[in-house]
């Protein structure tokens, strides 16, 4: 729990609290409970959720999370509301945590499910949907399940939104913008899902012929293992870049990586679209990859460079963009790789865009490059203070960096704080007279670029 903020711990612990609230009406003396529906859909979600914990499929083949909601929902239009907030506990404990600290991360889903449950079976009662189901009267039955499937929905994206704000520190106004759009057209389909088990479960066939709804859950399972390994291929793929550069440019080593997260915190200040931040932190990491068509010798030079090295190595752009012009899931990364040296005075290279005529994402990309250059430690010269770092970056902000974006990267280091680090094979290497730029009293460049060249370079 110490590396949880305050804020999630108490959050997550209100979360567990009103959780167990909800199943305190199964003590009550006389409640009528029926416990072998209960064990049978706690038993059946948890056996759904398991086998993303098996070693055996390997991790290739996960169960997204959500794939079997439908058997909760199931579960919230069969059970009173108490006994049906029971059923998603035991899933949530045995399911896949990918990220530390898995215990509190499992006690906090299985929190969260109960409390969606929990609200998805008041909606369904709500609407009379137990008479519904008792006696089948379509289309009038998909209306309480709709309901439930929408409380179910709603209570999920408002404690998603919460955890992100608390735990990952995502600006409040941003936390849950465009969660209840992505999930409510998933869940309205789980609901409906969820509501043929409960027609089943009730009829004649009995409980067995229930379990054929989920067929379609394991295909679903089974598309999204598809995408995972293409996912995984395309970090495979950027790794596999991003090591090649590390390893012939070693005086930057681990420069790429911290671009990429400080470009994805520029971005959420932005408050950019979820889907475009991935993609954002591949430019960031990606951005200098041209480098492996730059000749080793030039990169490595000690002392500055000549006019031709320096034409040289500032192709390293195109390069780039050559390189990975085919990769098609990059798609605005490309852009950011060709451009990220183009100033908004037009004096940048390859080709001497100016203001909004420089993509977003290049634009974000310059400042973050330019930043982590100058706040990290490397073999040719000391890192400067993070506060030192941006005051030049404002002091450039109009000639060679989008003003928006410096602004954005000061509030997000405000709220975060950055993590600076030596980038060169010894930490003590700082202060040996090798690389190509050499160490300079006042305005720290990155390599490549002669004294006032600006707040950052083609490192």
């Amino acid at each position: 729990m110490r590396a949880i903020p305050t804020a999630a711990r108490a959050y997550i612990l209100c979360a567990v609290l009103c959780a167990a609230a909800c199943t305190l009406p199964l003590l009550r003396p006389g409640a009528a409970v029926p416990w072998s529906s209960v064990l049978l859909l706690a038993g059946l979600y948890a056996v759904c959720e398991m086998p993303a914990r098996s070693r055996y499929l390997g991790d290739s083949a996960p169960v997204g999370a959500g794939s079997f909601f439908p058997v909760l929902l199931a579960a919230a239009f069969l059970l009173p509301p108490a006994a049906a907030a029971l059923v998603a506990v035991p899933g949530a404990l045995v399911g896949r945590v990918d990220k530390r600290p898995a215990a509190v991360r499992r006690i906090w889903r299985a929190a969260q499910l109960a409390l969606a449950t929990w609200g998805a079976a008041q909606a369904y009662l709500l609407l009379d949907g137990a008479r519904t189901l008792r006696a089948p009267d379509f289309p009038y039955a998909l209306v309480p399940a709709a309901a439930g499937a929408l409380a179910f929905c709603l209570v999920l994206t408002a404690l998603d939104g919460g955890i992100l704000a608390t735990a990952e520190r995502v600006p409040v106004r941003t936390a849950w913008r465009g969660l209840l759009l992505r999930s409510l057209a998933p869940h309205c389909v789980h609901g409906l899902a969820g509501l043929m088990m409960a027609v089943l479960w009730r009829s004649p066939y009995g409980p067995l012929s229930a379990l054929f709804v989920l067929l379609p859950m394991y295909i679903s399972c089974w598309i999204f293992a598809q995408y995972h390994r293409e996912r995984a291929a395309h970090q495979a793929t950027i790794r596999a870049l991003v090591q090649a550069v590390d390893l012939k440019d070693k005086y930057t080593r681990g420069h790429s990586e911290r671009v990429g997260r400080a470009s994805v915190l520029i971005a959420r200040e932005l408050s950019m679209d979820e889907r475009r931040l991935e993609v954002l932190r591949f430019a960031g990491i990606l951005h200098d990859v041209g480098k492996l068509g730059v000749p080793t010798r030039v990169l490595r030079k000690d002392g500055p460079l000549t006019p031709e090295e320096r034409r040289v190595i500032e192709l390293h752009p195109e390069y780039g963009h050559e390189m990975v012009r085919g990769i098609g899931f990059l798609g605005e990364a490309r852009a950011a790789i060709l451009h990220h040296h183009e100033r908004l005075d037009g004096s940048g290279y390859p080709y001497g865009l100016a203001g909004g005529q420089i993509p977003e994402f290049a634009r974000v990309v310059a400042v973050a490059d330019a930043f982590d250059a100058m706040t990290s430690t490397r073999s040719y010269r000391r890192a400067r203070p993070v506060g030192e770092a941006l005051e030049e970056l404002r002091r450039c902000a109009g000639t060679q960096f989008d003003p928006q974006m410096v602004r954005a990267l000061a509030r997000a280091l405000k709220r975060h704080g950055w993590e600076t680090a030596v980038t060169a094979d010894e930490a003590g290497a700082a202060s040996a007279p090798r690389g190509n730029v050499p160490p300079q009293p006042v305005r720290v460049v990155a390599r490549g670029r002669g004294p006032g060249a600006g707040a950052g370079g083609p490192g």
